[in-house]
Formats: structure tokens, C-alpha cells, sequence
């Protein structure tokens, strides 16, 4: 068998990619884009693509892997790293917890009969409670400058239109940070959270973009091509905890179960995943599932972990 970096080998490593896009695409039938932000409901549900970047820095695509979307609650996953970084472990969670939530993404319930502060940051009371932390730290253009670095994508900028259309029907997240300022977990006014928190969702990547982010997280934080370090060990074992255990919002544990492989979704159609020491994935496919997850992408990545041996938990890595 031809060496890893080999073109034999990847020829099988496209057409294993291409086959679990073609098998996907007959998913996104059963999905739909996210209406409740009229801009994100505006985008064509049968696109599907996905990119990995593996270890050597070399980018393997198929499918629709170079139009920008927005990150919309991957952006939690950058937010929770620079939290950490900036304010440290125990003022990061000093507030919010680390456990899975059992309910949706948006759900305020919890929050309000059951806790005094959010469950984990990658629900949207937990992100905007981060977010609150952050604009007391940083500048959304610092967010953005750490954005472009650790997705090695210089060309992502602030959607404006995805930007004004969330808020403008900003409603529902209102009410969860008035409920957290209430409880006295923001750390900066309502506005200003709610403001970096918008724009950090309303960041455009695309599939290469999530796939360079991953590689960054699953080299231990450090640019596998320039050998900078972007994130602190510590940063990126919490991280990639919080992704397994909480990514896939109250669809976690299964996905966790079948295929194994630290993720966050967005409902902007994005999947960024994280395969240790081996690769970073990119997924977008806007249709989604009733939890908020694209409904392609989650069928890609069970196709690509079974095929490539991605759990964590599986017994062999074989060559592909």
C-alpha cells in the first residue's frame, strides 16, 4: 500500500469523503434550515459538504466545502477557549457549569426553576454568560483577529446580514440574559453581551474553516504548520470535554455513543469535530434535525467514523 502521504492513499481517503457526501445528500430532504433567524432560513438546505485536515496540514473536500456560512453557536467553542485563556478556569466557570443540559438549546427552563446559572457554555445562557465575561476582557475585533488564527481563514468576517436579522428577532435570547442579569451572573450589561455574543455567531467560515479550527484543537493548540501555540494544553483538554459530553446540544450522548468524535454543531448548518492527534473535520449542511443539528452532517460523520475508525473508543486505527 502506497504511503499515507501518498496519492493512492488519497484517492480512497476522497472517495471514502465523496461517497458519505452522495449517501448524505439524501438526508437533507428530512431537514430544515433555521427559519426562527429569517436570514439562515434563506440558504439552500441541499447544500452539503465536508472537509478534513489532517496532521500534515493538507486539506481532503468534497461537496460544497467553499461557501461561507455562519458559525451561529460554534462560535462557543472560540468563546469558551478565550474565556479560559483571559479569565482563567475558575472565573470561567465560576458562573456557568459543565454539564450536559438534557434540553434545548434555547431553553430558559432550567435556568429559571432549576439552577442559578446555566448548565455548560455551549447552550445559549451558558454562551451568553461567557460572552458577558469576555466583553468586560476583550474587543469583538481581538475575537475576530483569534477567530482568523485558529481557523487559519484570514477571509472570515462579520456577516451583516446574518448580523441584523438575529438581531432583530433577538427576543428569546433577550429574555435568557435578562433572567442571568436577574440572577447576577452577567458580568457587563445586558446589551453589550447580548452584542458580542451576536457577533461571534455571525462570524462566516466555511467547511476548510471548521476543518483548520479542529486540527488546531486536536494538535493540542498549537498551528501544526508554524509550530505556534494558539491555546493552552489545559484550554484545549477542557474544550474538547465540553464538545463530547455537550456539542450536540440534547442530542450529545447519542452522538457521543455512535460516533465517538468531540463535535459542536451550529444551526447555521456547521459541524466542527475533532479527531485527536490525527485530524479536524468541517461539516455544512443547513438542514437540521428537531434539535438544532444539520441532519447530513451528523449522517456523514457516523459514515466517515465507521468507516475510518474515528471513536475514540475503537479498538484500531487501520489505514485508509
Amino acid at each position: 500500500m502506497a504511503d499515507s502521504r501518498g496519492m493512492g492513499i488519497e484517492h480512497s481517503l476522497e472517495e471514502i469523503l465523496d461517497e458519505a457526501v452522495n449517501n448524505g445528500r439524501k438526508m437533507t430532504a428530512l431537514g430544515k434550515t433555521a427559519t426562527y433567524i429569517p436570514e439562515l432560513g434563506r440558504v439552500n438546505k441541499d447544500y452539503l459538504g465536508v472537509c478534513i485536515c489532517t496532521e500534515d496540514g493538507r486539506y481532503h473536500v468534497s461537496g460544497d466545502t467553499d461557501i461561507r456560512f455562519t458559525i451561529q453557536s460554534i462560535s462557543k467553542v472560540i468563546s469558551l477557549a478565550a474565556a479560559l485563556e483571559q479569565c482563567g478556569f475558575e472565573k470561567t466557570f465560576d458562573r456557568v457549569g459543565m454539564e450536559p443540559s438534557g434540553d434545548s438549546f434555547d431553553s430558559l427552563v432550567r435556568l429559571d426553576l432549576a439552577s442559578d446559572h446555566p448548565s455548560n457554555p455551549m447552550i445559549n445562557s451558558g454562551a451568553i454568560a461567557i460572552a458577558s465575561h469576555l466583553s468586560c476582557e476583550v474587543s469583538f475585533e481581538w475575537m475576530l483577529a483569534l477567530t482568523r488564527r485558529l481557523c487559519m481563514d484570514e477571509e472570515i468576517t462579520l456577516d451583516e446580514k446574518v448580523y441584523h436579522s438575529e438581531m432583530g428577532h433577538i427576543s428569546r435570547n433577550k429574555a435568557i440574559a435578562y433572567l442571568l442579569e436577574s440572577k447576577g451572573i452577567l458580568e457587563n450589561n445586558v446589551e453589550e453581551s447580548l452584542d458580542l455574543y451576536v457577533r461571534m455567531c455571525s462570524l462566516g467560515v466555511t467547511a476548510r474553516s471548521l476543518a483548520g479550527f479542529g486540527l488546531i484543537l486536536a494538535s493540542d493548540g498549537i498551528n501544526p504548520l508554524t509550530g505556534e501555540r494558539l491555546l493552552h494544553s489545559k484550554v484545549v483538554q477542557t474544550v474538547k470535554a465540553i464538545m463530547l459530553t455537550c456539542g450536540m446540544y440534547d442530542g450529545s450522548g447519542r452522538f457521543a455513543v455512535e460516533v465517538g468524535v468531540p463535535s459542536k454543531s451550529g444551526v447555521g448548518g456547521g459541524i466542527l469535530s475533532v479527531v485527536d492527534k490525527r485530524m479536524g473535520i468541517g461539516i455544512f449542511g443547513p438542514a437540521l434535525d428537531a434539535k438544532g443539528n444539520s441532519i447530513a452532517g451528523q449522517h456523514v460523520l457516523r459514515e466517515l467514523s465507521s468507516r475510518m475508525r474515528l471513536h475514540m473508543f475503537a479498538d484500531n486505527v487501520p489505514e485508509y
